[in-house]
C-alpha cells in the first residue's frame, strides 16, 4: 500500500470517529462545560491529569483556561497536575507512581473544585487513585477516556460526567480528546462571556 494511502486512511478514520462521537458525546459535553462553568463561577478550580499523551492533554487544557482560548477574557483557575517534576518525582519514589496524582489532589483540591481525569484506556492506576481521592474530598470528575472506559467507568457518580470515546484506537481516541477539550474551552467561554442562546 502506498503511504499517501495510509496517510488518507488515517485522515478518514479520525474524521468518521470524531463524527461518531459528536453524536455520542455532544450532550455529555455540555453537561461537562456546565460543571466546570459552575465551578469556576463559585471561585473554585478545575484539575487536571492524566499520562504520556494525556499529560500533555491535560497541560493544553489548563494553559487554554489561564491564558485564553479564542476569545479576550480573563484567565481561569485551572492547575495541570503533570507538570512539577520535583513533587512528581518525589512522589513516585517516596511512596508509589499511582499516588502521584492522588497526593496532589489531596494538598490542592477543595469540595466544589471539578477533577478533568484524562486516561485513554480508563484503566491508568494513577488517574483511578486521584479519582478516589477527589471523591473523598468532595470533587467532581470529568472522565475523558475511551475504548469502553475501564474501571474508570465504575468509578463514575451520579455528580459525574463520563466521556467515553467510542474507539479503540489510541490514536484515535486521544484525537477526540484534543477535539473535546476545545469543544470544553470553548463552551466555557461561550457561557462566561453570555454569546450562548
Amino acid at each position: 500500500m502506498p503511504l499517501t494511502d495510509r496517510i488518507h486512511g488515517h485522515f478518514q478514520a479520525s474524521a468518521q470517529t470524531q463524527l461518531d462521537a459528536a453524536e455520542a458525546l455532544a450532550p455529555s459535553i455540555e453537561s461537562a462545560a456546565r460543571l466546570m462553568v459552575h465551578a469556576l463561577a463559585q471561585g473554585n478550580k478545575i484539575l487536571a491529569c492524566g499520562n504520556g499523551g494525556s499529560a500533555a492533554d491535560a497541560q493544553h487544557f489548563s494553559s487554554e483556561m489561564i491564558n485564553r482560548f479564542e476569545q479576550e477574557r480573563p484567565g481561569l483557575a485551572a492547575i495541570a497536575l503533570t507538570t512539577d517534576t520535583s513533587t512528581l518525582t518525589s512522589i513516585a519514589n517516596d511512596y508509589a507512581y499511582e499516588q502521584i496524582f492522588a497526593r496532589q489532589v489531596k494538598a490542592l483540591g477543595q469540595p466544589g473544585d471539578v477533577l478533568l481525569a484524562i486516561s485513554t484506556s480508563g484503566n491508568s492506576p494513577s488517574v483511578l487513585a486521584a479519582v478516589e481521592a477527589a471523591h473523598a474530598r468532595g470533587i467532581a470528575i470529568i472522565a475523558l477516556t475511551g475504548r469502553g472506559g475501564g474501571r474508570l467507568a465504575e468509578q463514575m457518580t451520579e455528580a459525574d460526567v463520563f466521556l467515553c470515546v467510542p474507539a479503540e484506537s489510541t490514536a484515535r481516541i486521544q484525537e477526540v480528546h484534543l477535539l473535546t477539550i476545545h469543544c470544553l474551552c470553548d463552551a466555557v467561554d461561550s457561557v462566561l462571556l453570555g454569546v450562548e442562546e
